[in-house]
């Protein structure tokens, strides 16, 4: 059956952060964005859900497409969808955070990502859309 309705609706997208510990020290995995908007700009791994897709698969799908990391334990953090979050227009996204060792993996930049690296939570560049705030929840469930 298919619908059709008189108003716009948002996009749904998915970002994942992923914390480690080096050296003592939380970080979280970046990518790099290799497209506009924020071409350049370091970012969360994520991007949007795929028709009927489920939320849990599209999670890791983004994150393999993104990083080439498969496997993952990843848990529900919650949602960001200000109607200006992106440029584009109006998302909303469902964030999921892990945690890793990050010395067993060894990620590689692909597909919408130019590069990525490993970044101190308590040090991060300018990133880019609203992922400061999802980073900064997910740094509330690390234990301290």
């Amino acid at each position: 059956m298919s619908y059709t309705y008189d108003y716009s609706r948002p996009a749904v997208c998915t970002d994942t952060v992923l914390f480690s510990r080096h050296s003592g020290e939380w970080q979280v995995l970046l990518i790099q964005r290799r497209h506009d908007p924020y071409q350049g700009h370091w970012a969360l791994p994520g991007g949007f859900l795929d028709e009927n897709e489920d939320p849990d698969l599209g999670v890791a799908r983004e994150l393999a497409e993104e990083t080439s990391l498969t496997g993952i334990a990843l848990q529900p953090l919650g949602f960001w969808g200000h109607p200006r979050r992106d440029p584009r227009g109006h998302t909303v996204s469902l964030a999921y955070w892990g945690v890793v060792d990050g010395n067993e993996l060894e990620p590689a930049a692909a597909d919408d990502a130019k590069d990525l690296a490993w970044h101190p939570i308590a040090a991060l560049p300018p990133l880019a859309f609203d992922h400061t705030s999802i980073v900064a929840a997910g740094r509330k469930c690390l234990p301290a």
